[in-house]
């Protein structure tokens, strides 16, 4: 009896070890840990690391131990971080959106988005609204239009508009249906143009019903709230809802195109920092109870400023991301204020800026421009006065411009009366092409020398302002000495080829750790990449994509499916 009793217990022993290892021991080698731009993850992932009360910006660890070689041949390269600089005297600049004049560009125009309401307690009036919570915005090939997933009304009822050059929007055709089980609280779209099953091409995840089983609705103003997901191959017909776990009211999700995964934006509250986000990932989208997997992320810190008028502190309402051109695009909404109640007793909406945040494997975010990339006006009678928000797939690429669309709050609707949520419109801002940063020269010449970098293409690009000025770049071999010498070039142009002195291309030094080293004066530089196609494709992702790659990738025509 006592042997079977040591045998049970040695097996239970080894049963536990096994378990314990299987849970620690890495899924993948270090090979399939390492990204397109060499990069290696962790073999935890994702990181269990944050740190949940501190208030200091992410630590970034691929800054400070960047790749020792880094591929470049995905997408055109950023000057966001020091990530690819060596060394180099020029200033860096960043930049934020410019809103559209013609602002807003969707507005209340049905009976049912122009419907008014007024709380019996609060006395704060609300509807007249079209809003992106978070909504999507996404270009879609199949018939060549630029689209808007957005909600309309105090049933927040689901619609698109529809656009040929990202400015001029209207009402679409599609019916875009809400599954009967969506509880009117949030949502979030994405356009799956990798989906292998067209039924499944448009994703959604929303606040629903309690629990399938349950017939009655979340009140809202519950917490934890469930979730769950769909798929439809246009919107007009929905998949039954697969549960994905539970979190607070303004969760979402997104696509990391270089990795491949689904991630989990979730919405979490921890005092005293209380708004911030988890995470969790998934190899295949709307895996059941994901939620219930995921880490802590990220939430506002220190460096994110009070308003100086309201004085509460910051606070991360949501954070969604897309992949553009080399890396993933972060859209934090700061939240500065003032609480709900406050807001109630003022009848006006809450005061969120968007802020852009840039990361390289998908998870750890640098955050180096903490001003507004689009703020709230916090001006009496603006139709963007407070509450802006951004949708799913973040931008588009038209031209030579990125075209952010974004949602705002007046506080007003049309008879006058006034409420934290009334009022809410659609209107744009936009960016030059790769505008979010640039390394800056006067009339003094800067040098800029990357890090040692790796190509498979043969094409150098530049984006570029430098009418009055100049630049000229050279290659420098692993010996330090000058490889291939450019001819000078100047203007302004978002996609630049550099001619080489001596050379059709950098065909010799393609697969070879190399170093760039440019010379600019009186200019600005943007970013730069290598490319196998002399059109200057950078095969690099592009938001939510754009008409003139007729997708989400910049790829040459002949690449496409």
């Amino acid at each position: 009896m006592k042997h079977n009793a040591f045998s049970l217990l040695l097996v239970l022993s080894v049963l536990l070890v096994s378990s314990i290892a299987a849970q620690t021991t890495p899924a993948d080698s270090i090979t399939e840990r390492t990204l397109y731009n060499g990069i290696v993850l962790p073999e935890v992932w994702p990181p269990r690391d944050g740190e949940v009360m501190s208030a200091e910006p992410m630590k970034v660890p691929y800054l400070d131990s960047p790749p020792q070689v880094i591929p470049i041949d995905i997408g055109r390269q950023l000057f966001v971080d020091d990530f690819l600089i060596g060394q180099t005297d020029l200033k860096r600049s960043f930049h934020s959106a410019e809103k559209y004049s013609g602002n807003p560009v969707l507005v209340a125009t049905t009976q049912e988005e122009l419907s008014i309401r007024e709380d019996s307690k609060s006395k704060n009036a609300g509807g007249a609204t079209v809003t992106l919570l978070h909504g999507g915005a996404f270009y879609d090939p199949a018939d060549q239009f630029m689209k808007l997933w957005f909600s309309g009304g105090n049933s927040l009822r689901f619609n698109v508009a529809r656009s040929r050059d990202g400015i001029h929007w209207e009402r679409g055709p599609d019916k875009i249906a809400n599954p009967a089980t969506v509880v009117p609280v949030n949502d979030c779209f994405w356009l799956d143009l990798e989906a292998r099953d067209p039924a499944q091409r448009l994703k959604l995840q929303a606040v629903a019903r309690a629990k399938p089983s349950e017939k009655h609705l979340h009140k809202v103003e519950l917490s934890p709230l469930y979730h769950a997901f769909y798929t439809s191959a246009n919107g007009a017909k929905w998949s039954n809802a697969v549960p994905a776990g539970s979190s607070s009211d303004y969760s979402s999700f997104f696509y990391n195109p270089f990795r491949k995964r689904w991630a989990y934006s979730i919405k979490d509250s921890v005092p005293p920092r209380h708004r911030v986000r988890r995470y969790a990932e998934s190899l295949e989208f709307g895996t059941p109870n994901i939620f219930d997997t995921s880490v802590f992320w990220v939430g506002a810190d220190k460096l994110d400023q009070p308003d100086p008028k309201v004085g509460d502190a910051p606070q991360l309402y949501s954070l969604g991301a897309v992949g553009y051109e080399s890396l993933m695009l972060g859209m934090f909404y700061i939240h500065v204020g003032p609480h709900n109640n406050v807001c109630q007793k003022l009848k006006s909406p809450k005061h969120i800026d968007l802020k852009a945040g840039f990361s390289r494997d998908g998870f750890h975010w640098d955050r180096p421009f903490r001003e507004p990339f689009i703020a709230s006006t916090r001006t009496e009678g603006a139709w963007d006065k407070g509450y802006i928000h951004s949708p799913a797939g973040i931008l588009f690429v038209v031209g030579d411009r990125l075209i952010f669309p974004y949602s705002g709050c007046s506080g007003t609707v049309p008879d006058g009366r006034k409420g934290m949520y009334a009022g809410q419109s659609i209107g744009l801002a936009t960016l030059r092409r790769d505008g979010f940063a640039s390394m800056d020269a006067d009339s003094h010449p800067g040098v800029l020398t990357t890090r040692p970098v790796s190509f498979k293409g043969e094409h150098l690009f530049v984006n570029l302002n430098a009418p009055q000025g100049e630049l000229h770049v050279e290659v420098l071999d692993e010996a330090g000495q000058v490889a291939a010498t450019s001819e000078p070039v100047r203007g302004d142009s978002t996609k630049l080829r550099i001619p080489w002195k001596n050379a059709a291309s950098l065909s010799k030094l393609s697969g070879k750790p190399v170093r760039l080293r440019f010379h600019l004066t009186n200019g600005q530089l943007y970013s730069f990449w290598v490319t196998p196609d002399a059109n200057g494709s950078s095969f690099g992702y592009l938001g939510g994509g754009g008409p003139d790659a007729n997708g989400v990738r910049d790829v040459p025509p002949s690449a496409k499916p």
